[in-house]
């Protein structure tokens, strides 16, 4: 499945590339291409090109309404070959299945708005958007330990509406007879709204979508601030505003600084670095944002006589977890390591022993099919973990008053994106929150140090 991926987004690269003709295939509406340098001035500028900041990017254009080319909003990716993005190295999966209400009212929001998908991103002119989407589900084992813990959990779901089942182990063996259930007291199986979609074609929407109505984009990176603070006598000040951001070009030692409004902090795995940039006064970034990349990685195998097309999402009582990677016997799977085994991230190499030391045994243990795997491929990517809580942080930044923040999903941002999105656009358009109330995953928990806790982070 990352081999389609990656064709696809080789396919829409190449697709971008301006033909003969002004209405050859390979056209596409003027801006689509990220520009080469930012502009002077934006309204809004997203440090982040995935597909959160691109979600927020499209809602604030939606949003805005009647004033549609009013508001002018950059985006800025600095790898906009999306060869590292969390995005389109992710298992690609979307669940109902949180402990924390929040988690699932997004992922009931983003459910409704990946279903219609076409209705809200469809670009005039060009294909349907298909997400390849597999609705078969995830399903949560629980070993005797855990089985009332998660038995409240499902109860939580359903209250808020989720279609969530508990399966007993003679249950769970009739309906997957290719389990090994001998340690299992209970498992949690979602009937609707789960299963797993193509991370690529989700963000390629977002972005084509967003553009159309007049989003602009650059590749770059942003490096440093301008503030309010940046030229006040002592004492320092008890807030400020960012009034410039400095996009550094690709390959460049020069700078563009872009006057603006409003800055969304939209950087995944780098959102914690971005707030240690260049120009932000120390004093009012404390406490610090506790977000930091994680490497997770994510293998495939070939397994003949496997699950096949029974095959959910599974995470097993171990922590590993698996699910079917299209047909014809292909599973990818993998687990989140403990806190003092976590590999160093500075690069996306993989480290193939821990599939044959860690992962394998347990896959064999749950599926005596798999013992006779074969890996095909493997592949590493970021996770954008708050060391907090593992829950997003949205909201206005509480001393940097045009600072808001979108980022530190710990591995479910991918499915809470579309929400996510709508979210932070509304506080910036209308000052609150009006789908969802987000209010708890803002900044002040930081401040208090009281987590919130989420049971389900893979």
């Amino acid at each position: 499945e990352l081999g389609q991926t990656l064709e696809r987004m080789a396919q829409t690269l190449r697709d971008q590339l301006p033909s003969s003709g002004s209405g050859g295939r390979g056209w596409i509406p003027p801006g689509t291409h990220p520009d080469p340098r930012p502009p002077d001035e934006a309204d809004v500028v997203v440090v982040g090109g995935g597909v959160v900041g691109w979600s927020v990017a499209y809602w604030l254009k939606v949003l805005e309404g009647r004033r549609r080319h009013g508001m002018k909003v950059l985006v800025v990716e600095r790898d906009p070959m999306y060869s590292r993005a969390s995005t389109v190295l992710s298992a690609g999966g979307i669940r109902q299945q949180f402990s924390l209400r929040e988690n699932i009212q997004m992922s009931r929001f983003s459910a409704s708005f990946l279903r219609d998908i076409n209705e809200h991103l469809w670009v005039p002119n060009e294909p349907p958007i298909d997400l390849q989407f597999q609705p078969s589900g995830y399903l949560f084992l629980a070993s005797p330990q855990n089985a009332a813990a998660l038995e409240a959990t499902v109860q939580i779901q359903r209250d808020e509406g989720a279609q969530v089942t508990l399966l007993s182990p003679t249950q769970l063996k009739t309906k997957f007879p290719w389990m090994n259930t001998e340690d299992v007291a209970v498992a949690s199986y979602g009937l609707e709204d789960e299963g797993w979609f193509d991370p690529w074609t989700l963000l390629n929407a977002f972005r084509r979508k967003a553009t159309s109505l007049g989003v602009q984009s650059c590749s770059g990176e942003v490096r440093a601030f301008v503030t309010s603070a940046n030229h006040t006598m002592p004492p320092a000040p008890l807030s400020a505003r960012i009034k410039y951001v400095h996009v550094y070009m690709p390959d460049s030692l020069e700078y563009q600084p872009v006057a603006c409004a409003v800055v969304v902090n939209a950087a995944g795995a780098w959102a914690g670095e971005l707030l240690e940039a260049e120009g932000l006064p120390r004093v009012l970034c404390r406490p610090p944002l506790p977000i930091q990349p994680r490497k997770r990685y994510v293998f495939t195998w070939h397994c003949p006589n496997g699950p096949g097309l029974s095959c959910p999402f599974l995470i097993d009582t171990s922590g590993a977890y698996f699910r079917r990677d299209g047909f014809a016997g292909n599973y990818l799977g993998g687990m989140s390591p403990p806190e003092e085994e976590e590999p160093d991230p500075s690069d996306l190499s993989v480290d193939h022993d821990y599939f044959q030391e860690q992962i394998w045994p347990r896959l064999a243990r749950r599926v005596p099919a798999f013992e006779s795997l074969r890996v095909r491929g493997s592949w590493a990517g970021y996770y954008d973990y708050n060391t907090f809580d593992q829950n997003g942080v949205l909201g206005p930044h509480p001393r940097l008053e045009n600072l808001f923040l979108a980022a530190g999903f710990s591995g479910h941002g991918l499915q809470h994106a579309p929400a996510a999105g709508r979210a932070v656009a509304e506080l910036l358009i209308r000052g609150r929150y009006e789908t969802l109330d987000l209010r708890r995953l803002g900044w002040d928990r930081l401040v208090d140090g009281e987590p919130l806790e989420e049971h389900g982070v893979i």
